[in-house]
């Protein structure tokens, strides 16, 4: 008889969840996914059910990986709110199963894993492509993400100067007074991203809110807002001039509105880049545009569910 399953809230995930131990892991995964073998990873393209009521979407993101023996989905519900709404932009609960018997082992919060494993591939792309002369980080946005971009990205690098960009200015002093070091807050996204070696946008943007005007030559722009084939964060000439990485090129050609729209190459997967068939142009300027993977969901759930487990023996 399958066992009940573990619930594992938001703070136990918070207290679980490293990035030291999430991203060699996270790696790994992109390598997998991007040798196309399905006796590693199976993964569709995640399905989307619209809410119109309620201006949004509903997310479900299967993935298996045979030899790690890791069947999850990760359910989320996605919003387009106003500026001044107080409700969550996203929602999710991600299952672990047991692939062999079909029952669930674990339901855990999805929230810190999204927003750790986002920020964690970022990181990824800016090891593999950011010039190693970096000195100035900009990030647009202050929600969750911002956060865990911000944290992960001092974590592992050193910035002389972060800067951070909000369309509230209220928000964005507050965001800036929840970190760790100083930074410096930008009242337009020019001032923001000139003479920026890294940017991150994780705005709610559907319309382009970074212009290639502004970006410095072999500046690096890891883009993880407008996640929807209309939606766009960056304009065509960013998109255009710039190498364009991405997490998934399926997943690029069908849900990046900053893609799609602008009709920019797609040149490499980073899990290309990682097993060596593609090569990182750190000295152009690049994008690393972002959707998110349900094989990054899986490894790092299996990855808190094995912490727990740890945890737990020692009680």
């Amino acid at each position: 008889m399958a066992e009940i399953p573990i619930i594992i809230w938001k703070e136990e995930v918070e207290h679980l969840l490293h990035y030291k131990d999430l991203i060699p892991r996270l790696e790994v995964a992109l390598e997998k996914f991007s040798r196309k073998d399905s006796a590693e990873v199976i993964q569709p393209v995640r399905s989307s059910v619209p809410l119109p009521k309620y201006n949004g979407f509903l997310l479900t993101m299967p993935a298996y990986m045979e030899h790690e023996g890791i069947l999850c989905t990760k359910m989320v519900c996605f919003y387009k709110r106003n500026n001044d709404s107080t409700l969550p932009s996203t929602q999710a609960t991600v299952l672990l199963f047991d692939p062999e018997c079909g029952n669930v082992k674990a339901v855990m919060d999805g929230q810190v894993i999204t927003a750790m494993r986002t920020a964690a591939v970022s990181a990824i792309s800016a090891k593999l492509l950011m010039s190693s002369e970096a000195q100035v980080l900009t990030i647009l946005g202050t929600g969750h993400q911002a956060l865990s971009h911000y944290n992960v990205f001092t974590e592992m690098f050193t910035f002389k100067e972060v800067r951070v960009w909000s369309r509230s200015e209220e928000r964005a002093g507050r965001f800036s007074l929840s970190l760790r070091g100083p930074v410096t807050v930008c009242s337009s996204v020019e001032e923001a991203v000139r003479g920026a070696d890294v940017i991150v946008t994780v705005t709610r943007a559907t319309e382009p809110v970074l212009f290639g005007r502004w970006v410095k030559p072999g500046a690096h722009v890891a883009a993880v807002g407008a996640c929807r084939p209309d939606w766009r964060e960056l304009d065509d000439d960013l998109m255009k001039e710039a190498v364009v990485y991405v997490d998934s090129k399926e997943g690029a050609a069908t849900e990046s509105g900053d893609v799609i729209l602008s009709g920019a190459e797609v040149f490499a997967e980073l899990g290309e880049v990682l097993i060596g068939t593609r090569p990182a142009h750190r000295e152009k300027t690049t994008v690393f545009k972002s959707l998110g993977m349900a094989v990054q969901d899986a490894v790092s759930a299996k990855l808190v569910f094995d912490q727990w487990k740890t945890k737990d023996s020692q009680r």
